[in-house]
């Protein structure tokens, strides 16, 4: 069989591949893109109902596209998000091939430029972005593996339904495992939520949301050698209006806060004595931002006004003050455990020598050594922002220069 030749292969169809799509045009660059699925497939099939986005309508927009919205503080729904990347797909009309998986990538023999193995055959290609996103493999932890016991990570998890009856214990601090854990009380289950380090911010503060805030502050644009070495993200919510996340007041509600999971055996789960040491450290990183709002404010004689309710702190929980450090599943009637725990990128179908020994590519900016080989998509690619549906299109830009500059 022939093979099919392209310049540049654009791999992956979610808003990363769509975006690159779009730069790549704006160029006058030929390029085809490949989705193993649907446009946007994570997004259909990776994200339970009751999903709120975390950040508010006037904030969504790809390049050249905002969110269309009623209400610009309100937050979107799945599938309001869902419909939102097929318009831009609609609006690119990039030259994109569904239902094709991408099963190994390697170096053209003998010359420069690249072969993909395709379901549907080998293309080469002068050029691959790699826009595959940072959601590729949902990580569950291996430590309940001998219990019988319903497991789903968040990324398959559904609604307060699927789970059978009893109490749940969601595993995981971050803004997934703060929504789910309170859309599970919100309906009446008992839940126990595994904490561990987090960065807690104000969903608003001083009358502006958190998003304005960071854009304002320039936090959103740090670069990658600025981050420090927390690559946590904030744990924030748009669910029930949006609000701020803090776990005490989750406790004072009927949440039971836990440490970090630790082991698990004989239907015993036990966990680390840190608790009040990872709530400390959300609280430090919480009011370490409101003290910089409040100095830019200052500084710059900002008509806002003064928010000291976003100060007032909730007494400890008697689950913190006597932190549960065994919990048996039986005798707590545990049901379910949901895990939302991240994920962990997936590129073993890269044959290619730009991995690190950990299987995370090595690039600067989405640039590899490796002559023609590009990713978008990543978190903190360049910036804090890589990630973000805001973001994504900046790095693309800089990206489809480059292709451009090759000539």
């Amino acid at each position: 069989m022939p093979v099919e030749r392209v310049e540049t292969l654009v791999i992956g169809g979610g808003q990363a591949g769509l975006v690159m799509s779009y730069q790549l045009k704006q160029r006058g660059l030929a390029h085809l893109v490949l989705e193993r699925h649907r446009i946007a497939e994570r997004w259909r099939s990776e994200r339970w109902d009751g999903l709120k986005f975390q950040f508010p309508n006037w904030s969504v927009r790809l390049p050249d596209f905002p969110l269309a919205h009623t209400d610009p503080d309100g937050f979107a729904a799945t599938g309001d998000i869902v419909k939102f990347i097929d318009a831009y797909a609609e609006f690119v009309a990039p030259p994109i091939r569904c239902g094709i998986a991408v099963t190994r990538l390697r170096c053209r023999d003998g010359g420069s430029g690249f072969v993909a193995e395709t379901s549907d055959g080998p293309i080469e290609a002068a050029n691959v972005v790699v826009a595959t996103g940072p959601y590729q493999r949902a990580v569950t932890p291996d430590l309940l593996r001998d219990e019988r016991i319903f497991q789903v990570h968040a990324s398959r998890y559904q609604n307060p339904d699927q789970l059978p009856p009893g109490a749940v214990l969601v595993v995981g601090s971050g803004a997934s495992g703060a929504q789910i854990a309170e859309e599970l009380l919100r309906a009446g289950r008992r839940v126990y939520l595994s904490i561990g380090r987090h960065t807690r911010l104000p969903r608003r503060y001083r009358g502006r949301d958190l998003i304005w805030w960071l854009s304002e502050l320039g936090i959103d644009r740090t670069p990658v050698e600025a981050r420090g070495p927390s690559r946590l993200l904030p744990v924030i919510s748009g669910a029930y209006g949006g609000h701020t996340i803090d776990f005490r007041r989750f406790a004072a509600e009927g949440v039971t806060l836990l440490g970090r999971l630790a082991a698990a055996r004989d239907g015993v789960i036990a966990f680390a004595p840190d608790l009040s040491e990872s709530l400390a450290s959300g609280d430090a990183v919480y009011a370490a931002f409101l003290d910089m709002v409040d100095a830019h404010v200052d500084r710059h004689a900002l008509a806002m006004p003064e928010d000291p309710t976003a100060r007032m702190a909730l007494p400890d929980p008697l689950c913190v003050v006597e932190p549960v450090r065994r919990l048996d599943i039986g005798t707590e009637a545990i049901g379910a455990v949901v895990w939302a725990t991240g994920y962990g990128l997936d590129f073993g179908w890269i044959d290619v020598p730009v991995l690190d020994a950990g299987g995370e590519p090595v690039h600067a900016g989405g640039i590899t050594a490796v002559p023609g080989l590009y990713f978008l998509g990543l978190q903190w690619l360049s910036r804090m922002n890589s990630s973000f549906l805001s973001g994504v299109g900046d790095d693309a830009a800089v990206l489809a220069d480059h292709i451009a500059s090759l000539g």
